[in-house]
């Protein structure tokens, strides 16, 4: 009987945490993202202000605001004469030594993924890293040209292996094409099973996709 009520109270409990912890951590991680951009308010100055103007506080009108100033910034940027702006700003901030090499990967990261579509990882793969036998998902992002594919004996692809649970930092890799495993399922799919450490699993396409293309020998 009371090994019966333990197992009962254990299932209970695990089943409450399941509904409990996501909703908690979503609730607090918002609760700081909407507190830091309130934040961010406080550095304009006070005719800006909508405290100055609104007889209570509103929590997270740092968030509306930010979202507007993003907006009218895009708008401005979209035609000729901000375009050419934006240009200038990258030319003068690709010449500050250390600032350089952080905006710049960062700003490319960005325009792959919202600019592109993803149009820059153009299939999810299978590779065989970090040693023989054992296996990571990649992203497959062209056929290598120049130098570095007529310096191989083989034709070579390029293969961005991200990490977890932060896809943002990674591996650049050169494999030889009949090394790589294609997958059929989508970039998205890739990303939340990279990101979770396989904890979030894609349903499986038509077919096992192991299966789809195996390295010749």
């Amino acid at each position: 009987m009371i090994k019966k009520m333990r197992a009962h109270f254990k299932r209970y409990f695990i089943t409450g945490l399941l509904v409990v912890v996501p909703l908690y951590l979503t609730i607090s991680i918002f609760s700081l993202i909407v507190g830091y951009m309130d934040r961010l308010l406080q550095f304009l100055p006070e005719i800006f202000q909508p405290d100055t103007y609104l007889p209570f506080h509103i929590p997270g009108l740092g968030v509306i605001v930010t979202i507007a100033v993003i907006f009218l910034i895009g708008l401005l940027t979209t035609n000729l004469l901000g375009k050419r702006i934006v240009e200038i700003g990258d030319n003068i901030l690709a010449k500050v030594p250390v600032f350089r090499n952080i905006y710049k990967p960062i700003k490319q990261f960005m325009e792959t993924f919202f600019v592109s579509g993803y149009s820059g990882f153009r299939k999810v793969v299978l590779v065989e890293f970090p040693s023989k036998g054992m296996y990571s998902v990649g992203f497959l992002t062209g056929l290598a040209t120049g130098e570095v594919q007529d310096k191989t004996a083989e034709r070579v692809v390029n293969v961005f292996l991200p990490t977890t649970p932060n896809p943002t930092t990674g591996f650049y890799l050169l494999i030889p094409e009949k090394d790589i495993i294609p997958l059929e399922m989508s970039v998205e799919d890739a990303f939340k099973l990279i990101i979770t450490g396989g904890m979030i699993s894609p349903e499986k396409t038509k077919g096992d996709v192991t299966a789809i293309k195996q390295p010749s020998s």
